[in-house]
């Protein structure tokens, strides 16, 4: 199992909340948000961010229109996710 930092994301638009994110990704690698959820769910491998200094482990959140993944840090779910930029 890898422990991936991600640090950029691709949304529908500007403005979609977590459940609008479509790819998560990196410098040298971009996933689907589908395929990310997958491997968290089977336990292939984790994901997290690393915003000022702070790491927040992203997990599976289930919403009105399905699954989707949104970081947790600091004993709470947050939007650390939505702060990254986007990947080319």
């Amino acid at each position: 199992m890898s422990d991936v930092q991600v640090t950029g994301i691709n949304k529908k638009d500007r403005f979609s909340s977590h459940e609008g994110i479509t790819h998560l990704g990196a410098a040298n690698w971009k996933w689907t948000r589908a395929a990310v959820i997958k491997s968290i769910e089977e336990k292939s491998n984790t994901f997290y961010t690393l915003v000022n200094g702070n790491r927040g482990n992203i997990g599976v959140v289930s919403g009105q229109n399905g699954k989707y993944v949104r970081t947790y840090a600091d004993g709470k779910w947050n939007d650390n996710l939505l702060s990254l930029p986007e990947l080319a």
